[in-house]
C-alpha cells in the first residue's frame, strides 16, 4: 500500500517550487478535477497529493536541494 507524503512533507518538499509541478498529469483526479486548466491552489493541491498520493508526480528523486520529477533518465546522471 501507498502511504504517501504527509502534508507537511510536500509543503517541505515543494518548498518555493511550482506546485503544479508535482501533480500528476495522469492521475484520474487530476482529469476529472480538469487541474490542467483550473489548477487548484498550493493548499488544496498538498491536501489533495496527501490524501491521494498517486497524485503526485513519480519519481521524486531528491539530490541535495535538487529535487527532480518524473522518469527523466538523461537528467538523473550524475
Amino acid at each position: 500500500m501507498n502511504k504517501g507524503l504527509t502534508e507537511s512533507q510536500l509543503d517541505a518538499l515543494i518548498g518555493k517550487r511550482d506546485y503544479r509541478l508535482f501533480l500528476n498529469a495522469k492521475n484520474e483526479l487530476y482529469r476529472e478535477r480538469g487541474m490542467k486548466e483550473n489548477p487548484p491552489s498550493r493548499a488544496e493541491a498538498i491536501r489533495l497529493m496527501a490524501a491521494h498520493p498517486n497524485l503526485i508526480k513519480r519519481p521524486i528523486l531528491v539530490r541535495g536541494k535538487e529535487v527532480l520529477l518524473g522518469f527523466h533518465p538523461e537528467e538523473w546522471a550524475p
